[in-house]
């Protein structure tokens, strides 16, 4: 018979809290957790580790696709210059687009992620996901800011949803989302809403003042953007109080996962919090100091009872994809925040977000979320 694996560190968490350095976690050989117990009654072959015992992350927003653009986009340009730019470029060959995606997933795993919600706009990331070593939630992005074209758009997301769906299994599920409020048209946001068990949902929100001045005013920056690409958006009325506000009535059917909130305010938060179903607030603090040299106001979340979990983005807009240096990035600039509540939102609450809290995200018995110690040099996966 097979001996437990018996692990145990300066400290371990659970998924939840700081369980003390005097717990050991037991995995069966699959990394399966067998049970948490004292130290005292865990008998021998104790494995000590230098670190924190954690489970594996969860990186609930990465754009993997985006891969081979590491470098090319200029940082702090703003929102608007930076979609132009990946919009522009994102196309260009690279004879290396396979092994950048293997290289990126390969440090994701490195970096103790487990599980991660992905962002695809084609197929490209499919063989590479087809291979089964972190979990994955492909979010196939629908996008389309004029009403005419609503339909043709929708077709064309629905077909990329089906390649996915060919590949469903433990390892991997997917989801139609759309890509934010100023690239989803209101008949586009109407045919998202009528699909059935299409869950769960997420949209990237308010990452720029101009998204909110634009659903305001209908002024700003986005008129630019809309004019560089020839797009008539002259059926799109404004007059709304911000654009998670217009939004919210379409993104009622599921749980939801808002990613950035950069520039969301207190009445956004508590619109969104009245929802019947689970909301969750995904930061992905490095890539908004990339972009918008901003991070959301992460008090006013949490003084509003938000439920936070943590994303990377793109290696378009990072230079890595590390959710232990998301963290360290909310430290450094609110180091009143218990470490004990940015684990949580990196493992435990990433896990609810992403539908998938049965496997990862926590230590709780009959679960495989993987472990991760982590230390002064940084995180190091153990199973």
């Amino acid at each position: 018979m097979t001996q437990p694996i018996k692990l145990s560190g300066k400290d371990l968490f659970n998924g939840r809290q700081l369980l003390g350095p005097d717990k050991v976690l037991i995995l069966d050989k699959s990394g399966r957790v067998a049970d948490i117990v004292d130290k005292n009654e865990a008998g021998g072959d104790i494995q000590e580790l230098d670190g924190i015992l954690s489970p594996g992350f969860v990186n609930t927003h990465c754009h993997l696709e985006l891969s081979h653009m590491k470098g090319m986009i200029p940082e702090k340009t703003g929102l608007p210059a930076f979609l132009t730019a990946v919009m522009t470029r994102r196309g260009a060959p690279s004879p290396d687009t396979d092994a950048q995606l293997a290289a990126a997933e390969t440090a994701m795993w490195e970096q103790g992620i487990s599980a991660v919600g992905d962002i695809c706009n084609g197929t490209a990331t499919l063989p590479q996901k087809q291979q089964g070593r972190l979990y994955y939630h492909s979010f196939i992005e629908c996008m389309g800011f004029i009403d005419a074209a609503a339909g043709q758009r929708f077709e064309q997301s629905l077909a990329v949803y089906r390649q996915f769906q060919e590949t469903i299994s433990p390892q991997h599920r997917c989801s139609l989302a759309p890509h934010a409020p100023y690239s989803v048209s209101a008949t586009l946001f109407g045919l998202l809403a009528g699909l059935e068990n299409n869950t769960p949902l997420t949209i990237h929100n308010q990452e720029s003042e101009a998204e909110n001045i634009l659903y305001r005013q209908k002024t700003g920056p986005f008129l630019e953007f809309y004019e560089h690409f020839g797009m008539d958006i002259s059926g799109f009325s404004a007059g709304h109080a911000s654009s998670l506000q217009a939004c919210l009535p379409y993104l009622s059917g599921s749980p939801l996962l808002l990613v950035h909130n950069t520039f969301s305010a207190e009445a956004d938060m508590l619109a969104a919090q009245e929802r019947a179903l689970p909301v969750y607030w995904c930061l992905c603090p490095l890539a908004n100091l990339y972009i918008e040299d901003r991070l959301p106001d992460i008090d006013l979340l949490r003084r509003t009872g938000c439920t936070v979990a943590l994303g990377t983005d793109s290696l378009a807009s990072n230079h890595q994809l590390s959710i232990w240096a998301e963290i360290q990035a909310i430290r450094e600039r609110y180091p009143e925040i218990p470490l004990a509540e940015l684990l949580q939102w990196a493992t435990f609450n990433g896990a609810q977000a992403l539908g998938i809290g049965d496997r990862y995200g926590s230590f709780e018995q009959g679960m495989q979320p993987g472990v991760v110690v982590i230390g002064e040099a940084g995180v190091t996966r153990v199973v």
